[in-house]
């Protein structure tokens, strides 16, 4: 009997995300009322994958001037404080610092949770809820959950996920980075919304593929981290760099990739490089090591 490739589940939802997306943006023009409104004064909260997704939707939303957004890891929220809406993210409906926080807002807190999967405790312990199961994932590493849910929370302040979708087409045929067999250092940058993104690629190479990935805001990377940089780097910018930054970084010896397209898409490209590593360092990039689908804590926490 045939085993299957490793990394056989990642790589198919890898390659749905365009046509995902854009069921995505059907649903947010289904949920519309449901969304977070122009004004409101929303926080954005997940765990690992998903609290980088809030980081970049926080981003997007006050650069669209549609009011404060703040990003928290779920067990880090502050306690007491009130928004006008806290939204939740959370794939499996089941991670406990998620259900935990939500739990413990006054009643007259409202709260939105978008979930994977529908029959999960999540999906019914919010105000609202907005369902994703065309979007859930069998592999444990995520991809096309998180970046459907920005493609939802996009879609709702007005972004065009028809172009989007097809830039992340496009991120699907363009060729890796040269060389990426022999590097061992990823270094992933990014600006505004593309710091959320960056840290996010960070987490895919280091989960999927055990690598020495790194992520910071573009600006910041002089400020310590180019130390780092060798022959065997390869610093891969999400967004536009900053003037004179590549010079600098080549001066080092290390290699610089640089998108072309939205970082959103260009993640997509990211999430292929993870999966391509893995399977040359010989790993399962579906079963990566002392990882679950999801974080269900015991006892105390």
């Amino acid at each position: 009997m045939t085993q299957p490739q490793r990394g056989a589940f990642v790589t198919a939802e890898i390659a749905s995300q365009p046509e995902v997306w854009l069921r995505a943006a059907d649903l947010a023009a289904e949920q519309a009322s449901t969304l977070p409104q122009p004004g409101e004064r929303i926080a954005v909260v997940g765990c690992g994958t998903s609290a980088f997704i809030a980081q970049a939707y926080a981003a997007y939303r006050e650069a669209s001037g549609a009011g404060l957004t703040d990003h928290f890891v779920a067990s880090e929220f502050p306690a007491g404080r009130r928004y006008d809406r806290i939204v939740a993210i959370t794939r499996s409906g089941t991670t406990t610092e998620v259900l935990d926080l939500i739990a413990s807002l006054p009643a007259d807190q409202r709260t939105l949770a978008i979930v994977g999967d529908p029959a999960s405790p999540g999906a019914t312990t919010a105000d609202d809820v907005i369902l994703m199961p065309f979007a859930d994932e069998k592999s444990v590493v995520q991809t096309r959950f998180a970046t459907s849910t920005l493609a939802l929370l996009r879609a709702g302040l007005g972004h065009d996920i028809t172009a989007l979708a097809a830039q992340a087409q496009d991120a699907l045929a363009q060729d890796l980075p040269a060389g990426w067999e022999a590097f061992e250092q990823f270094v992933f940058l990014g600006r505004g919304p593309g710091v959320g993104l960056a840290t996010e690629a960070g987490l895919k190479m280091r989960e999927a593929a055990l690598a020495w990935a790194e992520a910071y805001p573009a600006m910041d990377y002089r400020h310590g981290p180019i130390s780092l940089a060798e022959p065997h780097s390869l610093i891969w910018f999400l967004t536009e760099p900053p003037t004179g930054l590549v010079d600098q970084i080549r001066s080092t010896g290390a290699s610089v990739e640089v998108a072309t397209r939205d970082p959103l898409a260009e993640l997509v490209r990211i999430q292929r490089a993870a999966v391509a590593v893995a399977r040359h360092r010989g790993y399962d990039p579906d079963q990566p090591r002392h990882l679950t689908r999801s974080i269900v804590l015991d006892g105390e926490h």
